[in-house]
């Protein structure tokens, strides 16, 4: 496992290669049987289950070309070594699989210059764009073999030189590679015709569609989000309460893979990767642009004039990415309650009071409050840690390395029992391989317990690890009894419910010290690193004799703003104030 395990994987199969090579080269016939199969095996295995030898081969130099070329190499050795070959069969043999790789080559030019004739320069959904007259494409088949991978066919060299030195016969290797040209024939051919049927035909019509639409559609509201795929989640939060502004709305992405990655909306949604594509858009009927994330290609948005751009973030939280001085760039940042509103103040990050506008989480409107809803399940735990950030001395920015696999052995161990649902944030162990390893058993103790660790439904009794973007944070909200947290949104949102909630104390702060540095814990109970306090806490919330409920309530509203009216309405009011 680990940087160890990669690399041995790596010298494993190159270790096969070797044997094919040299086994070829004596006219050992059975050994490079043996050692050219267990290549062929090995490079379909890593690239199904360990994608980072490929790419740690590729960066060594041995990359899949060179690969296939020895494979193809030690084939043609061993026909030379074992048998006596006229001088015409020599070259035929020779001749044979560099036509397989002479098809490759150009397949793969001519697939990339029909790319260039009619380039995927947007994305949509729920848009209808009419007829398009694009350029043909080849079949997806086609298309993916061309170049490099084509030459793989050339993997039948290896029975048909097994069989030809076996029978003392050149016939099988001739036989295998008429195959094999005849095979990369049939998919160069279908490029190189597509490539012809698509001469003269111009540029993609897809960005000119893509304008006709914006002008006849008129956003008035723009839901922005140029982060990557694994940051989607930060879009996916403001589609409802976009989709219920009940105005002309559009969301605008810039990364082909967090477009996929998207959740279900009804809005239309617009993907132009390219920044002179996007920048060349006319987006002037948009009078609000709402930013979830601050990322360098906001700028492409950002320069639009008669715009109002306004910050909306994923979610207020205690950590310091929630007062990025990045902030600076927007007309107006909204926060939830007067809690962002101070948090913005005592940073001093050149935010203006004057621009900060207290909106609520409209986000929040599903959660069920306390006693709102008919309760018929086990009591439940749910842990949701935050992921692991960017700072390696900061102790606060996840409870998983240090307390996550004492927090779920004592829920899992509480009497009477508990149900436990463990919903880790997305980015979870994709920087500290630490954390991810202590994911991993967290998992593992859960799976031992008779959970179920691929949930996509909290229906049952039973423990649930939700790693999915389904079932949702707040739908865990409403099967929650008692929540275990970090210093982040999801406490700041778990508030809504006004149910109990815990916050962890990693570094063991005093409690006033503590509550006085993050305001969301300030109706929270509070867990040291030994999660000595686990079990008091459990039994208490279970009991109903809660102490916190006055400080949660009073908490609800700085951090959310008052019940009325409503985060939903704030939201629309503001958005038309803006469009106005």
């Amino acid at each position: 496992m680990g940087p160890a395990g990669v690399a041995a994987r790596g010298a494993v199969l190159l270790l096969f290669y070797l044997v094919a090579l040299v086994s070829a080269a004596l006219g050992a016939v059975w050994v490079f049987a043996v050692g050219a199969t267990l290549a062929i095996a090995g490079e379909f295995a890593l690239a199904r289950w360990s994608a980072p030898t490929m790419t740690l081969l590729e960066k060594v130099g041995l990359g899949r070309v060179y690969r296939q070329l020895a494979r193809d190499a030690a084939s043609i050795l061993l026909v030379v070594a074992a048998l006596r070959l006229t001088a015409g069969e020599l070259v035929t043999v020779l001749l044979l699989p560099v036509a397989v790789w002479v098809v490759a080559v150009f397949a793969g030019a001519l697939n990339r210059m029909i790319d260039r004739r009619n380039p995927a320069s947007a994305l949509v959904r729920n848009i209808d764009l009419g007829p398009l007259r694009a350029a043909p494409r080849p079949p997806e088949w086609a298309a993916g073999v061309a170049g490099e991978r084509l030459a793989v066919v050339n993997m039948l060299l290896v029975p048909a030189a097994v069989l030809a030195a076996a029978w003392d016969s050149v016939t099988p290797m001739l036989a295998g590679g008429a195959a094999t040209v005849l095979s990369a024939a049939l998919a160069g051919g279908v490029v190189a015709l597509t490539w012809l049927r698509g001469r003269g035909m111009g540029k993609s019509p897809l960005l000119p569609a893509v304008q006709h639409w914006m002008e006849s559609y008129r956003p008035e509201v723009a839901l922005y989000f140029a982060g990557p795929a694994k940051d989607v989640y930060q879009a996916n939060m403001w589609l409802a309460p976009t989709e219920a502004l009940e105005r002309r709305a559009v969301v605008l992405m810039r990364s082909r893979e967090a477009f996929h990655e998207l959740a279900d909306t009804r809005l239309p949604v617009i993907c132009v990767p390219a920044g002179v594509d996007f920048m060349n858009l006319d987006l002037t009927s948009v009078r609000a642009a709402l930013y979830a994330a601050n990322v360098g290609a906001n700028i492409h948005m950002l320069r639009e004039p008669g715009t109002k751009h306004v910050f909306v973030g994923h979610g207020d939280s205690d950590k310091q990415a929630s007062v990025n001085p990045y902030s600076k760039v927007y007309d107006e940042v909204w926060v939830a309650g007067l809690a962002g509103r101070e948090r913005y103040a005592r940073a001093g990050v050149g935010v203006l009071d004057a621009d900060i506008v207290e909106i609520g989480r409209p986000q929040l409107a599903g959660v069920h409050t306390f006693g709102s809803e008919s309760i018929d399940r086990p009591f439940t735990v749910l842990y949701a840690p935050t992921w692991e950030g960017w700072l390696d001395d900061d102790p606060y920015h996840t409870s998983l390395t240090a307390m996550g696999e004492r927090i779920i052995r004592g829920l899992l161990a509480a009497r009477p029992s508990v149900r436990v649902i463990y919903k880790p944030h997305p980015l979870t162990g994709t920087r500290s391989k630490e954390t991810k390893a202590v994911h991993e058993r967290v998992v593992e103790l859960i799976r031992a317990a008779g959970g179920d660790t691929e949930a996509t439904s909290l229906d049952g009794p039973g423990h649930r690890v939700v790693t999915g973007r389904v079932p949702a944070l707040f739908d865990c909200f409403n099967q929650t009894d008692m929540l275990i947290s970090d210093i982040s949104s999801v406490v700041s949102d778990f508030v809504q419910s006004q149910r109990p909630y815990v916050v962890a104390n990693p570094s063991g702060l005093p409690e006033d010290e503590f509550r006085r540095n993050f305001p969301t814990s300030r109706g929270a109970y509070l867990l040291s690193a030994d999660c000595g306090e686990l079990e008091k806490i459990v039994a208490v919330t279970r009991a109903g004799d809660d102490p916190m409920t006055e400080a949660r309530r009073d908490l609800k509203v700085y951090l959310l703003g008052p019940d009325e009216p409503n985060s939903m309405e704030r939201f629309r009011q503001e958005i038309g104030r803006l469009c106005g």
